[in-house]
C-alpha cells in the first residue's frame, strides 16, 4: 500500500498514532518562543496540521489559528475539532493566505515532507512571504549526518477491540537529499495480527545545509529538542527545534 493511500486509509487512526505526543507542551513551548522573537500577534497557522490538535490549544490560548494539509479527511476531521477555525487544502510548499501571519508553526518534523531541496526552498519562501513583520516560523527537524537507521521508537495502544502498535524511525542512506520515514503498524483482533509497513519520502537536510536555506530570509535560533526548557542547540544531537524571525 503507498503511503498517501495508507495516510488517508488510516485517517480515522491518526489520533491513535500520535497518542504520545504532547500537543498541550509543544504548543506552549512555541508560544513562548514567539514571546521571545516574535512581534506578539495571534494570527496563526499550522502546516501540516492532521487533524488539529495543535490548532485546538492555539485557539484555547487566545489565538486565532487556522490549518492547512494536503490531506482532506485529516482536515474534516479537523474541522470537527475546532469548527470555529479556518482549514484549507493547500500545498505547504506553495500556499496563499489571506492576511500576514504572526506565526506560522510545522510540529512533527511535517518539514521534512517537502521530499525534496527545491522544494523545502519554496516552503520556506511561502512561509516568509505569509508573515507579517517581525513573525516567526517554528518547527522541528532532524539532521541526516545524525540518523540511526536502526532507531525505531514505538507505543501501544488499545481501540475498539484491536490492540495497536506504531513504530516509526527515520532511515538515510548516507548520501543525496532523500531519506524516509519507516512506519510499522500492527492491530491485533481474537489473536489475529495485521501488519502495515510504510515508508514516506522525506526531504534530507543537514542543520548547516538548512541554516543556509532559512538565512536570507529569517535570523535563526537553533534549540535543542526540548519542549520543557529552551537552551540552545548543543551541535551534537540529531533533533532540534527552530525559531526564524522573519527579516
Amino acid at each position: 500500500m503507498s503511503g498517501n493511500a495508507l495516510y488517508t486509509d488510516l485517517s480515522g487512526y491518526y489520533d491513535l498514532m500520535c497518542a504520545d505526543i504532547d500537543y498541550a507542551s509543544q504548543s506552549h513551548c512555541v508560544q513562548r518562543l514567539q514571546q521571545l522573537f516574535g512581534n506578539g500577534g495571534k494570527r496563526h497557522l499550522d502546516l501540516a496540521c492532521g487533524t488539529g490538535p495543535h490548532v485546538r490549544h492555539f485557539l484555547d490560548a487566545g489565538y486565532v489559528s487556522s490549518g492547512l494539509d494536503i490531506n482532506q479527511p485529516m482536515l474534516d476531521r479537523a474541522a470537527q475539532r475546532c469548527p470555529e477555525a479556518r482549514f484549507a487544502r493547500q500545498d505547504m510548499c506553495g500556499f496563499q493566505v489571506d492576511e500576514p501571519l504572526d506565526l506560522i508553526t510545522c510540529f512533527l518534523y511535517s518539514i521534512h515532507y517537502s521530499a525534496s531541496i527545491e522544494r523545502l526552498k519554496a516552503c520556506i519562501a511561502s512561509v516568509h512571504h505569509a508573515l507579517a513583520p517581525g513573525g516567526v516560523f517554528c518547527f522541528n527537524a532532524v539532521d541526516k549526518q545524525r540518523i540511526d537507521n536502526a532507531s525505531f521508537v514505538s507505543h501501544s495502544a488499545q481501540h475498539g477491540e484491536g490492540q495497536f502498535r506504531f513504530s516509526s524511525g527515520w532511515f538515510y542512506r548516507g548520501e543525496g537529499e532523500q531519506q524516509a520515514l519507516r512506519l510499522r503498524i500492527e492491530r491485533t483482533v481474537a489473536e489475529r495480527t495485521e501488519v502495515w509497513l510504510d515508508e514516506h519520502p522525506m526531504v534530507a537536510v543537514s542543520f548547516a545545509e538548512l541554516q543556509t536555506l532559512l538565512a536570507p530570509y529569517f535570523e535563526v535560533q537553533v534549540l535543542e529538542h526540548d519542549y520543557q526548557r529552551l537552551t540552545p542547540w548543543d551541535a551534537s544531537s540529531g533533533n532540534a527545534l527552530f525559531a526564524c524571525s522573519k527579516r
